[in-house]
This record gives structure tokens, C-alpha cells and sequence, in this order.
């Protein structure tokens, strides 16, 4: 036999688009002799439907589309799509097992995703173990419930995502009742370093249970967020017999092992390589999220800083990885741009063509802006293709500041209105950035990271103006280390300008030399307490303890540290929940609205932190 597992590049709710990914991959299977077929969790509807899945007509529709626009069409082989169904007045999170085109069972979740980003609870109820029913639907009743499905030599039993991850799993009984073969469809979201979870969780499986397992996950920025990597694994015996190459720019991909050769397929990967990761993951956020918004490309306002230079590199990337995966006419056909293909193809710098037409960038200078930084912001735009503007903004800044004087009968000045004088700058470079924006139909790229997400280091409705916020989610050591990375192994030599410098909003005069950390702490210390605070939810007490035997510095400086965290943190939860759209790239984020909710008004630890005070 020949079994299979099938990712899915899907959108929430596009019901003849996700169909025809659905029906392109069983063709494909169907060539290649597959007898099995899994598909990804509510692979027809798409996971991310959020609160539409609270309606009465949503799931309907979702198996309308099952019966009357896959099923009639599809190979008579046996698949998996995953569905919301609703049974006894309850919403569940289904798979539907076809054969012949026809619905055989319905097999409902067991355990419902409720941490970090997920709160399936809001919208499904969880199947009680052991419970067999029918359900009558369009005059056909259809088995539903905790079935074992016999399907030739095998006896088929579920595992739908988080099911595999708790302690009480699905398998711990499938075992019992004969299965040799479990199916596991996954919506499970992108994050550095989690494959090798998959992977340890995949073999283990198979070899404790004495099975072949099937693991199969959605792919690509599905509906705006959340990134998922498009993982497919076979494994039997704790053998791994399949895996693929993740976070692919295509509609879908196909895992299959035939049985009977028993040859293991195991694609390179770069499970040990977080620099592959980030670059791989965020370019493919990019390139989904500019073709499902119709979008005609990206504007940055690009500082020359680490940060913006990060996402004008992941931009080049994107294009990069499109094209090398894809091919020059389907990569704009995906885009949209199809009709640039004639005009391009055959172009010898076919990257930097698209990256003219696809980034534009703008340096917006003022008095306290220095030339190292243009001459960073510059080179790297040269390098890429992409356009480059420079203007000044000085005169937007002191029509500002000369409004505001004249008015409350005073010179703004350093001393007095440090922070005013500070986002004033930020903000005046605003507008004129969105105009462009506007004119261009493009996407603002914002550059906010995720260190200072936490502290509030930025400037609302200044550096955190746009419509997308690539690199929220993760820390600024990462950022700095993976741009020397990129220098080195991407060949992007212009980088060299940006990793020579210190970081800095260059907002205060020069004489003042600005720096991030000596505004905020180290950013290694900064990434330590975050992590502490926010991941593991320690007490400013707990993170003392923890840090006076795990930091390598000053020690002196800890307890200024966490204080000025937490303050800093509980003041600056309003800025956190205007945070643009960001991708979820970590194993946490500080997001409300996909991991780190806190409330907007708080004591701000007042008690907490007397009580750090206090401690030896």
C-alpha cells in the first residue's frame, strides 16, 4: 500500500479555493497510487475562522463543500478532511473519513488546544472519550464518535492535535483496541525549534504503540498571524519512514511511504539552524500575506538600524525563496503579477527587478540623525533593488514643536519634555511613510521587535505605524545576531554597515550619544527577565533568585532591572494591544491578541517589587 499525508496552504473561509488545493492533492495521490490520504485539521474551512465558528451556517457550509464540491469529484481512495460538525446542539472539531465517494465516519477532537494561542474551548466542546453516536445528515446517517476504522490490513484510530499532547491521549486506548495505524491531522503553529518536538513526538508514537503513524499539518500564514510549516512525518516502529521539507511556497505537498518497499524518504532540513527558520518562516508570512490581501508589494520606512534592515532583508528573501521554489511565472501568478511575466523572464537580476517593484523604501532624516546610519539604510536598499528615498523631516518637526510653544508660552526644551521631543520625531515620520503607502497599494512594513514590545521602547503611532509588524514576536539579541548570520550566509555584504553599528533611536541630539541599552538595560538582561517574566510567569522575587545564579554580570544592576521591567512593562500594555498585525515566530510572544494577555490598568507590582526590595 501506499499512505499518505497531505499539507494545505488555506484560507479561513474560501470555500472554492481550499476545495480546489483539497482536490488538486487527492488528483495527485490518485497518479501516484495512494491508497490513503490525511489532510490537515479543519482543512476545509481553514483553522483560523475564529468567532465565525460560533455561527449556525458556518459549519453547514463546510460540509456542503465536503459533499458537493470535493467528494463528487475526488478519487474513489480513502481521505481525511477536517471539518467543524455540529451534533446535539454542540459545535465539534472533526475529521471526516471518505471512501467512494462517500462519507464513512465522523471522528470528533478530544481534547481541545487552550493555551498560548489557541482557545478552542471558546468555539468547540471536547468529545467525550469512548462515545459512539450517529448523526443524520441530508437523510444519511453517519457514524459518529471514538471509532476504530478497519481499512484493509489496517485498523485506523485518531490522534487530532492536541489530542497526541496530553498525558491521557487518544492512543493510550487505540493501542487496546487493535490500531496499527494512527492518523493525526495538525493545525499546529510555527515555532523556532518545535519541529524537533514533532519529531521526537512522531517516532515515540509509533514505537510505543507499536504502529505506523501519520502526522500531517496545515501550511503557510493561513489567516493573518499564525505561520504554520506544512510538517508531514510517516514513521513505524519508532522508524522514520517520511519527512519533508517545511514551510514550502506552494498550495500543498504530498508525504507518502509505499508500505511494501519499505525505502525512507527523509528530506534535508534545518531543524538545527534557527537563522533557516526565522528567514524561511518569515518570508513565507510575507509572500502569503501579500497575495491573500491583494496587496501591490511593501513600504519601509528603513532607518538603516537593525531592525528595519531585518525586514527589508526578509523582503529580498522572500522573493529569493519564491522564485527558487516556484518558478518565475508561478511566483507571480501567485502574486498576482502575472502580466510582468514576459517582460521579466530571462533577466539576469530577475530578484533586485522584483525587489524595485516590490519594496519601496524611505530614509526620514533629521538633525539627530547621523550619516553612518544613511550610508547603512542606503547601501543595503542598493543591494536588494529596492527603491530609495531620503528626505528631511526637520521642518514637519519644528512645525510641530513651534504649534505647541506658541501655545503654552514655552520653548519645548531636553530637559523639561525629553520624551516629547523624542516621538515627535517618530511620529512626524508617520504620515508622509503612509501616504507612500497609499499611493503604492502596499502593505507598511513596521519594525517593532519584541524586547521592545515589553518595555515599550517605541513610539505609538511612530515606529509602530503600519500594517504588519514582521518581527514583534521576537528579541532583539536574536535580531542582532542573526543579521551577522545573514551577512555571512546570505551573501549580503552591505549588511556589514548596520552590524558595525550600536543600537539607537537617534532621537536625542548627538551630544546626548543615545544608546538602546543605556536607555532601557543590556538586551541580554532585558531577554533574560522578559523570558522569566512572560514565559514562566516568575515574580520579580523568583526572577532575582533565579538570575543572582544564572547572569554572568554585574549583579548590582539586577534588582534596577526587574524594577524597571515590570514598571515599564505594566505602563505599556496599551501600546502592546495596538501592536500591528505580528507573526507568532517564538515559543511565546507578548501579543494579547495571540499569546500575553495582562491587564491595560494594574497596581504595576507595587507590592511585588517592595517586596524585591527588601530581599538579600
Amino acid at each position: 500500500m501506499k499512505i499518505a499525508g497531505a499539507t494545505l496552504n488555506q484560507i479561513p473561509m474560501d470555500w472554492d479555493g481550499n476545495a480546489q488545493n483539497i482536490l488538486d492533492a487527492l488528483i495527485d495521490a490518485e497518479k501516484l497510487g495512494v491508497n490513503l490520504l490525511c489532510f490537515p485539521e479543519l482543512s476545509i474551512c481553514g483553522y483560523g475562522c475564529e468567532d465565525v465558528f460560533l455561527s449556525e451556517w458556518m459549519w453547514q457550509k463546510a460540509f456542503k463543500t465536503l459533499t458537493e464540491k470535493i467528494l463528487p469529484n475526488a478519487p474513489k481512495f480513502a481521505f481525511t478532511a477536517g471539518l467543524p460538525m455540529k451534533f446535539e446542539g454542540k459545535m465539534y472539531n472533526c475529521v471526516a473519513f471518505c471512501k467512494d465517494g462517500k462519507i464513512q465516519y465522523i471522528i470528533p477532537k478530544q481534547n481541545l488546544a487552550k493555551d498560548g494561542v489557541h482557545y478552542e474551548p471558546r468555539w468547540f466542546t471536547a468529545w467525550e472519550v469512548g462515545m459512539k453516536s450517529e448523526i443524520n445528515l441530508s437523510g444519511i446517517a453517519i457514524p459518529i464518535g471514538d471509532y476504530v476504522i478497519d481499512f484493509e490490513e489496517y485498523k485506523i484510530g485518531f490522534e487530532i492535535c492536541e489530542d497526541a499532547w496530553r498525558d491521557d491521549r487518544p492512543a493510550n486506548r487505540l493501542c487496546k483496541r487493535g490500531v496499527n495505524l494512527i492518523l493525526n491531522p495538525s493545525a499546529s503553529h510555527f515555532a523556532i525549534d518545535k519541529s524537533l518536538s514533532r519529531q521526537e513526538l512522531v517516532l515515540s508514537s509509533s514505537q510505543k504503540y507499536n504502529c505506523t503513524y501519520i502526522y500531517a499539518n496545515l501550511l503557510g500564514n493561513e489567516a493573518g498571524r499564525m505561520i504554520y510549516d506544512g510538517e508531514l512525518m510517516i514513521a513505524k516502529n519508532g522508524e522514520l519512514k517520511f519527512r519533508n521539507e517545511l514551510l514550502s511556497f506552494k498550495n500543498y505537498q504530498l508525504g507518502i511511504w509505499d508500505t511494501q518497499k519499505d525505502h525512507a524518504k527523509i528530506a534535508d532540513s534545518f531543524e538545527s539552524n534557527p537563522n533557516q527558520e526565522f528567514r524561511k518562516a518569515v518570508s513565507l508570512a510575507l509572500f502569503d500575506y501579500l497575495r491573500k490581501s491583494f496587496s501591490n508589494g511593501y513600504v519601509l520606512s528603513l532607518s538603516g538600524g537593525a531592525d528595519s534592515s531585518t525586514t527589508a532583508v526578509l523582503v529580498s528573501e522572500m522573493i529569493q525563496l519564491g522564485i527558487e521554489e516556484l518558478g518565475l511565472e508561478h511566483f507571480l501568478k501567485k502574486i498576482h503579477k502575472l502580466n510582468w511575466f514576459e517582460e521579466l523572464n530571462g533577466e539576469q537580476e530577475v530578484r533586485k527587478i522584483l525587489a524595485n517593484r516590490l519594496l519601496t523604501t524611505a530614509y526620514q532624516s533629521t538633525e539627530n540623525s547621523g550619516y553612518s546610519t544613511f550610508e547603512s539604510a542606503k547601501k543595503l536598499a542598493n543591494e536588494i533593488g529596492a527603491v530609495f528615498y531620503h528626505w528631511n523631516i526637520d521642518d514637519e518637526v519644528k512645525g510641530y514643536v513651534q504649534k505647541i510653544s506658541d501655545n503654552i508660552g514655552r520653548k519645548l526644551n531636553w530637559d523639561q519634555d525629553d520624551i516629547a521631543l523624542q516621538n515627535i520625531q517618530a511620529r512626524a515620520r508617520s504620515p508622509i511613510i503612509w501616504i507612500l503607502a497609499n499611493i503604492n497599494n502596499a502593505l507598511l512594513l513596521t519594525t517593532s521587535n519584541r524586547s521592545e514590545g515589553s518595555v515599550g521602547y517605541t513610539t505609538m503611532d511612530g515606529d509602530t505605524s503600519g500594517s504588519i509588524a514582521p518581527i514583534a514576536a521576537i528579541d532583539k539579541p536574536f535580531i542582532i545576531q542573526w543579521l551577522k548570520w545573514a551577512e555571512n550566509n546570505l551573501g549580503y555584504e552591505s549588511l556589514r554597515y548596520v552590524n558595525n553599528l550600536q543600537p539607537t533611536a537617534e532621537l536625542r541630539p548627538e551630544d546626548q550619544a543615545q544608546s538602546d541599552e543605556t536607555d532601557l538595560m543590556p538586551y541580554p538582561l532585558l531577554q533574560k527577565i522578559e523570558k522569566l517574566a512572560i514565559r514562566e510567569r516568575y515574580s520579580p522575587i523568583e526572577i532575582y533568585e533565579e538570575l543572582k545564579t544564572s547572569w554572568s554580570g554585574n549583579l548590582n544592576t539586577l534588582k534596577p532591572s526587574i524594577h524597571k521591567f515590570f514598571k515599564l512593562w505594566s505602563r505599556n500594555q496599551w501600546k502592546r494591544e495596538r501592536i500591528a498585525v505580528s507573526f507568532h515566530l517564538d515559543d511565546y510572544n507578548v501579543d494579547p491578541k495571540t499569546w500575553c494577555r495582562f491587564p491595560i490598568l494594574s497596581s504595576s507590582f507595587k507590592e511585588e517589587l517592595d517586596e524585591l526590595e527588601k530581599t538579600e
